[in-house]
């Protein structure tokens, strides 16, 4: 669940980055924050995936 939530703030805080980089016209800070944007992406996807797999171990219990 941590995972998922850290995922979410960086995509956040990416689209932020982002936004502020095309308002400003700043296009290494625009691409900054697509990056961040992806990457919070994959650590939420691998927070879903963790979160999966445990509830599958506690259901075989």
């Amino acid at each position: 669940m941590l995972d998922r939530l850290k995922g979410k703030a960086k995509q956040a805080t990416g689209t932020a980055k982002e936004e502020a980089g095309k308002a400003r016209g700043d296009k290494e800070q625009m691409e900054e924050g697509q990056d961040e944007k992806a990457e919070g992406k994959v650590q939420d996807t691998a927070g879903r995936v963790k979160d999966k797999v445990d509830d599958i171990k506690d259901k075989v219990k």
